[in-house]
């Protein structure tokens, strides 16, 4: 899977399965999503609970392939060295409100715990930047986050 993901990656014009498409896709969206969870390097309870479901809502996957693509994600993650690696083909297949949506989760992740890390703000901004979101955008789904986690 990641030697497919470097030729995903390396060369974007190569020619793939829409299945394939759509793995490598969910995979860069999975890496993102764990990329603020370890923003502070370590996972808590809640974003471990939380992340499965994210995946499975903001992807439309099946449970049962989210434990898979997490995996996948954490050593995808773990061998990255820039954000560009996985917003590149976000935003060569993602809409603006898809890209809004992953922002969304990533808010979700940061305040699970119940605090904000800068290290989790900052890889959420950048992540936007690369997105080419407008900073209202960024800030509409910082608050629809805040505003989750401070219901019971």
């Amino acid at each position: 899977m990641l030697a497919k993901l470097k030729q995903f990656f390396g060369n974007p014009q190569a020619q793939l399965s829409d299945e394939e498409r759509a793995e490598h896709l969910n995979l860069a969206a999975a890496s993102l999503l764990l990329e603020v969870v370890m923003a502070d390097e370590s996972m808590s309870e809640q974003e471990a609970k939380l992340l499965p479901d994210l995946l499975t809502t903001t992807l439309n996957l099946d449970i049962a392939d989210v434990q898979e693509l997490i995996g996948s994600a954490k050593k995808s993650q773990e061998k990255s060295t820039s954000l560009y690696e996985f917003t590149q083909a976000i935003n060569d297949s993602f809409d603006v409100e898809q890209k809004q949506q992953l922002i969304l989760a990533m808010w979700q992740l940061a305040y699970a715990d119940g605090h904000l890390c800068q290290y989790e703000d900052q890889i959420i901004r950048r992540t936007a930047e690369l997105f080419y979101l407008r900073h209202s955008e960024l800030i509409q789904m910082r608050n629809i986050a805040m505003e989750q986690q401070e219901q019971p």
